[in-house]
């Protein structure tokens, strides 16, 4: 096997990776990571778009680590960044003393994002970047609920639980939750008046309930299994939000920076929305997220008189700042965009081939290099994990109940690594396997 694709060297997981495993269970807390006989392996290095465990297997990622890796694993221009500030200025007083990085990496985001004028707000992860957002709207509009939508996910803290969408999320901490949101249905793109429907309910919600000061979304719903809606979706809200004087705020965390063929994929549709929400590949690998609003929203904000009203002790750290400047940079020499739209048809014949006669598989759906793969049964989705980890190809499984696998690489993954993986998904998920 040559050394740019998977080797499997021991059974999966290794013994190394079953030991790891024990010694978690015994010290992390239980709920958090999924412990069993087949899973999971234990990472050791990575590279581009490859994986090794601690055991010496190598793996082919799928997943680029929650679609995290978009310039690939270990960047050496992101590595090196991270390095050189460590040695400088590892950590600064963000909303005090802030350093010469933050102000960089600010002025960059203001030079790309998809509106005028920006203005961002810097945090580590993306349930705070919403947070952030869902402040700046109530102190915007001065109206304090949300409409957002059935399958969001937008994380796991209590102001994000309280605008996701995913039911099993909520439900252990729903006393606890103001129940403030109107949640409306994702458009279903196999239904051709799903959208209509849709918009009109939405337009409902907001004409009855004038305390909504703001509309949640995902332009593509990424945790629900890579929902795909209409062409038409976000240029509806816009309007309506416009219509109805809400916000409409993006949760872009997932599709930003080139995963789907646009670097926004607001953009697609010429949608200029209030705020929008990024993070997993902004850092290449470093914590590190971002809420961006428009000028005139962001001057909701009164100006800081010597303490933040909204903070944090790592805020515009300089090393997750050194980060974000030098992937940036690669995401446009590599023009990732470009990437996943070149090889967006590549991805949608190989996957629409994998699915061709197999029952078990109900639906292929994706854009650019954010792709899913949806089973008749969410313990197929779960087996073909397991496969494919066996084989050499590292798979998450999403969707709502668990029924999907998303297909999402480093978009900097080689053909030939490219192509390695559909064939080990293909083995992963032929039917027969099931019988």
């Amino acid at each position: 096997m040559t050394a740019d694709l998977e080797a499997i060297v021991t059974e999966v997981p290794g013994p190394r990776s079953r030991s790891l495993a024990t010694e978690l269970r015994a010290s992390e807390n239980r709920g958090i990571t999924y412990l069993a006989d087949d899973f999971p392996v234990f990472w050791e290095h990575a590279s581009g778009a490859l994986v090794t465990d601690v055991d010496g297997n190598r793996y082919i990622d799928a997943t680029a680590a929650f679609g995290v890796a978009t310039t690939g694993h270990a960047n050496p221009a992101v590595a090196r960044a991270i390095a050189e500030q460590a040695t400088r200025l590892p950590h600064g007083m963000g909303d005090v003393h802030p350093s010469e990085t933050k102000a960089r990496l600010l002025a960059k985001l203001a030079d790309v994002a998809p509106m005028p004028r920006a203005k961002s707000f810097l945090c580590s992860g993306g349930a705070e970047a919403i947070e952030f957002a869902l402040k700046t709207a109530m102190l915007a509009t001065g109206e304090p609920n949300i409409l957002a939508f059935a399958g969001g996910y937008h994380g796991l803290s209590y102001g994000t639980l309280e605008v996701g969408g995913i039911a099993k999320f909520r439900a252990p901490w729903r006393k606890q939750l103001r129940e403030s949101t109107s949640f409306v249905r994702f458009p279903d793109p196999r239904d051709r008046k799903s959208l209509e429907r849709v918009l009109d309910t939405v337009k409902k919600t907001l004409r009855k309930d004038r305390s909504i000061g703001a509309v949640l979304v995902e332009p593509i719903q990424g945790r629900a299994g890579v929902i795909v809606p209409p062409e038409g979706f976000l240029r509806g809200l816009r309007s309506l939000c416009t219509q109805y004087d809400a916000l409409l705020v993006l949760d872009e965390i997932y599709t930003a920076w080139g995963r789907t063929g646009v670097m926004f994929e607001s953009q697609r549709e010429d949608v200029v929305p209030d705020i929008v929400c990024v993070g997993k590949a902004l850092g290449g690998g470093f914590p590190i997220s971002a809420a961006i609003a428009t000028d005139e929203i962001a001057s909701a904000w009164a100006p800081s008189e010597g303490e933040a009203l909204h903070t944090s002790t790592y805020l515009g750290n300089p090393m997750g700042c050194a980060a974000a400047l030098a992937n940036l940079a690669e995401i446009e020499r590599f023009d990732i965009a470009g990437i996943a739209r070149a090889r967006e048809p590549v991805v949608a014949a190989a996957l629409g081939t994998i699915a061709r006669g197999n029952p078990t598989i109900a639906q292929v759906r994706g854009r650019g290099m954010l792709w899913a793969i949806e089973f008749t049964d969410p313990a197929l989705a779960n087996a073909s994990v397991i496969r494919a980890l066996r084989g050499g190809l590292l798979l998450l499984q999403s969707g709502t109940r668990g029924e999907s696998i998303t297909f999402a690489p480093p978009p900097v993954i080689t053909d030939a690594q490219l192509d390695r993986a559909f064939e080990l998904l293909s083995t992963a998920v032929a039917d027969r396997v099931f019988a």
